[in-house]
């Protein structure tokens, strides 16, 4: 890698589908969860490039070479009572680890929130992911330590579903 290299954030367009599954199957390699990564060409297609897109995607370059992404979408503060940015993933590919693409990755995060009046600008972490803490942590960002994920997923989540309303 070049002592200073180029580095570039662009919207993801359709013709990336096949780039961020593959950045996804990496960032879940790295994340210990190869095996949970099942999101094929079409849903990605069909998610992000739909009619209604779930979430938006930005492509990190270094000298040219897709070299990571960060997935995002809105979410809603009852609180403040404006919308917030919550960035569901970043990914830098090891090789351009310290390039400075993840921090320009998260600026252009925190542009686009403050651009469209966002409240908040969120995301979540592994906790036994140090680095990325460490990264985060020398943002500015501040860890919320007194909330837990909480999640329903599959069987859970068809039985809640399918429990008759009152």
């Amino acid at each position: 890698m070049a002592a200073h290299p180029l580095l570039s954030i662009r919207p993801a367009t359709v013709d990336d589908v096949p780039l961020i599954r593959q950045l996804i199957a990496e960032l879940a390699e790295y994340e210990r969860l190869a095996d949970a990564a099942a999101a094929t060409d079409d849903d990605l297609r069909a998610q992000l490039f739909g009619a209604q897109p779930a979430a938006e995607v930005l492509i990190g370059e270094v000298d040219g070479q897709a070299a990571g992404f960060a997935l995002f979408f809105h979410n809603f503060s009852t609180f403040l009572g404006k919308r917030g940015l919550y960035l569901e993933d970043l990914f830098v590919r090891p090789a351009f680890r310290g390039s400075g693409l993840g921090k320009h990755l998260m600026a252009a995060l925190a542009r686009i929130a403050v651009q469209r009046d966002c409240g908040r600008f969120e995301w979540s972490v592994l906790d036994w992911n140090a680095p990325a803490i460490g990264f985060y942590r020398s943002l500015g960002a501040v860890g919320m330590d007194e909330w837990t994920v909480q999640r329903l997923e599959g069987d859970a989540l068809r039985a809640l579903a399918s429990h008759d309303a009152l």
